[in-house]
């Protein structure tokens, strides 16, 4: 099993949920946790109940879907740390708005904005980071979805489908383009996890909605995902797991 102790890691949208729950538990395992999102109160609150004994995580405020914001990010990890082991592409969203038929073109480009670019931007940094500090165990965890392999029937999820489908796609090239540089790529892909991501994709007033759907079956939680993070990088050195799918065990099918 691969020690964490020490490693810094950059998780990008760790307000709340997976990223969230991830920050703390790798911090709590001894890791150097960098984590970014454009709100980060809840970052800083969370440093006040890791204990003494926990390295403080370093909250950088940080909107992933404009470059200069992303090179100033990965500047910051470079003067804090020095050296980047294991990236977390985390941030994303979905819009319920942005039906295929009746979509709005700003929604549209949000996700695009945020769910590919921002993640390509934060790769493209990650790996130039993590091969200039000489790390010896570099590793891309790009957050994924269920979403990202099936695409579902309900209209205001095939767009976001879409973009997840291309993280697949883009998972698949970004491995294919480092392993000879012992770097580990893999996609992580969730199926339904209570968090806030659901409430925000119906739209404002519609997290009582959010909460009922969450009640038809016991769903994931944060945490579970976050513990799928450990396992992953805990893998010995030579183990790369390509794609971890991870659903709830009643699920109904997208």
């Amino acid at each position: 099993m691969t020690d964490l102790k020490g490693k810094v890691i950059l998780i990008t949208g760790a307000s709340a949920g997976i990223g969230l729950a991830a920050a703390e538990t790798l911090a709590k395992l001894g890791a150097k946790v960098v984590a970014c999102a454009r709100n980060i109160e809840k970052i800083q609150a969370l440093n006040t109940t890791l204990g003494k004994d926990v390295e403080p995580i370093l909250a950088v405020k940080c909107d992933m879907t404009k470059e200069q914001d992303v090179l100033a990010l990965f500047k910051e990890v470079a003067d804090k740390h020095g050296k980047l082991d294991v990236l977390i592409n985390n941030a994303g969203a979905n819009s319920a708005a942005a039906t295929l038929l009746e979509g709005d073109l700003v929604d549209w480009k949000a996700m695009l904005d945020l769910n590919i670019l921002g993640l390509t931007l934060s790769t493209r940094e990650g790996v130039k980071l993590i091969e200039s500090s000489g790390s010896k165990s570099g590793h891309i965890i790009n957050l994924n979805s269920l979403a990202g392999h099936v695409v579902p029937k309900a209209p205001y999820g095939q767009f976001y489908s879409g973009t997840k489908h291309m993280v697949t796609a883009l998972t698949e090239g970004l491995r294919k383009s480092v392993q000879s540089k012992n770097i580990r790529v893999t996609s992580l892909s969730p199926g339904r996890v209570e968090t806030e991501f659901l409430g925000r994709a119906l739209g404002k007033g519609q997290e009582a909605v959010a909460a009922e759907i969450y009640k038809k079956v016991k769903v994931l939680e944060a945490q579970d995902i976050a513990d799928a993070i450990v396992y992953i990088l805990t893998a010995p050195a030579h183990v790369n797991i390509d794609e971890l799918t991870i659903t709830p065990l009643l699920q109904e099918q997208l």
